[in-house]
């Protein structure tokens, strides 16, 4: 396709200056947890620290990507205060990961500066 697009048909395709950001989140739970603590575990890290950000979550209980809950961009300090309510020793987990900021609807594309 062109690279030389109207204004309208970048917005539309979100890319350029309308590029949106999310960051993927893969979550590990320790051995032996059931699936109700799983569970309860799970509800609290959607209501706590997405939608508590105004974030948007896709995915399943052990990975996901997180998205802005509007038409918009994840900034890194909510990328950043997600992973900190992560790292706050969440008894149930093991571990995880946080990616950095990619863009949302075209993942191989470099991030704007």
């Amino acid at each position: 396709m062109a690279t030389n697009r109207s204004r309208r048909l970048r917005k539309k395709l979100c890319v350029d200056e309308f590029q949106e950001l999310g960051f993927e989140i893969t979550l590990s739970y320790k051995e032996g947890l059931d699936a109700e603590a799983v569970s309860v575990f799970f509800e609290r890290f959607i209501e706590q620290a997405i939608e508590g950000n105004g974030l948007g979550f896709i995915g399943s209980e052990d990975y996901g990507f997180v998205c802005l809950g509007k038409r918009g961009s994840v900034t890194a300090e909510q990328r950043a205060q997600v992973e900190a309510w992560l790292g706050q020793g969440q008894a149930e987990l093991a571990g995880y990961t946080v990616s950095p900021l990619i863009d949302v609807w075209y993942p191989e594309n470099p991030v704007n500066a």
